[in-house]
């Protein structure tokens, strides 16, 4: 990211099987101070190929927040802990938020609030 409008933070969207799965992966990844919290969403449905074949299935979407300094580490934790052989895992820029948060998010990944970007 160019310029000085990065935070340092970042959100993955994963998607999960069910909410028992997702809250597995999301409660590891907040024990281990990679996430800061993860939000799980049930109710939506997916539709992609799979293997040649349209699939469709109903899944929960998690929305984690974490440090760009971490995220190799939590997309590698994650894929080691999810059901899916290929499972969706994206890693968003945050530009801004309120600072309370940010720094929040910050503090519960083991970096301090004072932390640079």
């Amino acid at each position: 990211m160019s310029g000085d409008r990065g935070t340092g933070i970042v959100t993955i969207l994963m998607t999960a099987p069910g909410t028992e799965s997702a809250e597995a992966v999301t409660r590891a990844l907040v024990e281990e101070r990679l996430a800061a919290c993860g939000n799980i969403i049930p109710g939506a449905v997916s539709i992609y190929r799979w293997k040649g074949e349209i699939q469709r299935d109903e899944e929960v979407v998690v929305v984690l927040k974490t440090t760009r300094k971490l995220l190799p580490s939590v997309l590698e934790r994650a894929a080691e802990l999810h059901p899916y052989d290929v499972p969706e895992l994206l890693g968003q820029e945050v530009v801004e938020g309120a600072p309370a948060y940010l720094a929040w998010v910050r503090s519960e990944c083991g970096a301090g609030p004072e932390s640079v970007p």
